[in-house]
């Protein structure tokens, strides 16, 4: 059994990006998934970031489990290798059957999540996962419930600390405060959207269908005041901040998001890097660790570069000016 990680090994600032392998295994065939995993550790990576429902809207069978499954063999194939990574995967979005999302979804019940962590250790051939996400919020199901669920997955081992993705702070602060009865680890991780540029009030980027899935104020202040740690998905809008042929999202598109991307550009000639690396090193100077969902070698290497990037104390505040 995996024993439970020290926050030194968990919070290390050399390894502030975590690898996304939501498309190993259907977006991203086998051999350059393997060839992803292998780079990033070599430079150090620590953190891999998974789901049980990745990714069923690129699966034939329209259900999840491909990734998964990929990181499975891949630590299989890799003797030893599990001592060297640590693994964190999500509950409740997998759909009921192919088609059923997001109206029939299995959400977070307590034989739910006890399904679902069964279904996950079995796929990635392991005991225990380092974290597991309450993916997103199911208000049919009483937090109190999934708290108590991931308090008996705890206790026998099976999962180290718990996180919540897409979830509004209200639902995060009743969650800690049950497990704080309960004498149980409480969410000390919040997974949201989040990157340089911020969306008009009210407007959802494309693709983000949880309400609470963008990192807010509010959110970040919470996050703050309690030390729960930030993980940043979409951080690179997808390659927008670099690439002509990825435009940004209309919802971005204001005032601020003309002065913050002047400055941004303007940074990144004056460090010699991309606009999409300075945006990996101004969100991890703002404590929050980024995912990048890379396809490549290479696109792996810029990132790893980027969130490594020391931005000097002028460079940020040109940066938090514009912001």
């Amino acid at each position: 059994m995996t024993a439970s990680r020290s926050p030194s090994d968990r919070l290390s600032p050399a390894t502030p990006l975590i690898l996304g392998a939501m498309s190993f295994g259907t977006r991203i065939d086998e051999e350059t998934s393997f060839a992803v995993l292998d780079r990033f550790v070599e430079r150090g990576g620590r953190w891999i970031d998974t789901a049980d429902c990745y990714a069923f809207w690129d699966s034939p069978d329209g259900m999840g489990g491909a990734s998964e499954r990929v990181l499975g063999r891949w630590l299989a194939a890799r003797p030893g290798m599990r001592s060297r990574v640590l693994i964190s995967t999500k509950a409740g979005a997998q759909p009921l059957w192919a088609g059923s999302w997001p109206a029939q979804r299995s959400g977070l019940g307590r034989r739910a999540v006890h399904e679902a962590v069964a279904g996950s250790l079995e796929r990635l051939g392991v005991e225990s996962v380092d974290l597991l996400w309450l993916h997103q919020e199911d208000r049919a199901t009483p937090i109190e419930e999934t708290v108590e669920a991931i308090a008996e997955l705890v206790a026998t081992g099976r999962v180290a600390r718990v996180g919540a993705s897409n979830h509004p702070a209200w639902r995060v602060e009743r969650a800690r405060a049950h497990a704080a009865s309960l004498g149980t680890v409480p969410i000390d991780a919040l997974q949201l959207s989040a990157t340089y540029l911020r969306p008009r009030p009210g407007a959802q980027p494309a693709g983000n269908v949880h309400p609470a899935g963008v990192l807010s104020d509010e959110q970040r202040d919470y996050a703050r005041t309690h030390r729960l740690e930030v993980w940043a998905y979409t951080a690179l809008l997808g390659g927008a901040y670099d690439r002509e042929d990825r435009p940004i999202d209309p919802v971005f598109e204001h005032p601020g998001s003309q002065r913050r991307l002047a400055a941004l550009t303007e940074v990144a000639g004056a460090t010699g890097s991309s606009r999409g690396q300075v945006v990996l090193a101004w969100l991890v100077a703002q404590g929050i660790r980024p995912i990048l969902g890379g396809s490549t070698v290479p696109q792996l290497d810029a990132a790893l570069d980027g969130a490594g990037l020391e931005l000097s104390a002028e460079h940020l505040a040109k940066l938090d000016a514009a912001a």
